[in-house]
């Protein structure tokens, strides 16, 4: 293979990710995603169903997570496993390790960060997904990064009402 060739393979790894504007509190979105996941599918049920810790304590690392959700119309399943957790950060990073999402991908790691807006209230939500797909027939993460801009604008909005 000459170089060139090389160059105009496409990547099997990649990265996406968004931001989101909240209005919530930074500390209240971080503590319902690292702390009371379950939660979830109370603010955003056309896109999670439910969640259930299999085994650790929820905001560990370590802590597996398997979430039944809806992605492109379709009931999905998937287990991840808690990789790091910074209070300080409002920041969690999960890795995929089982269900549907690794029929297409090698390795899918979702970072989550929010940070607190300077002289008021509400923030920042950061999303990141890491990713290797299994071959180059796979798309990339695009629909499912789209669907956590969709979880956290419904996550800000159930907090909000709260209030």
């Amino acid at each position: 293979m000459i170089a060139s060739e090389a160059m105009l393979k496409p990547s099997l790894q990649g990265e996406v990710e968004a931001n989101v504007e909240i209005k919530a509190p930074a500390t209240k979105l971080f503590q319902l995603l690292a702390v009371t996941p379950q939660d979830v599918s109370k603010a955003t049920p056309d896109n999670v169903q439910g969640c259930r810790v299999q085994g650790g304590e929820m905001g560990r690392v370590g802590t597996l997570i398997t979430w039944n959700y809806v992605l492109d119309g379709k009931p999905q399943v998937g287990t991840e496993r808690i990789e790091e957790v910074d209070p300080k950060k409002n920041m969690i990073k999960m890795r995929m390790i089982e269900g549907d999402l690794m029929k297409e991908f090698k390795s899918f790691v979702i970072t989550m960060q929010v940070t607190p807006k300077q002289g008021g209230s509400g923030g920042v939500a950061k999303l990141n997904m890491a990713y290797e797909k299994i071959d180059e027939n796979v798309t990339g993460p695009e629909n499912i990064l789209q669907m956590g801009v969709k979880m956290f604008k419904d996550m800000d909005e159930m907090l909000l009402s709260m209030e």
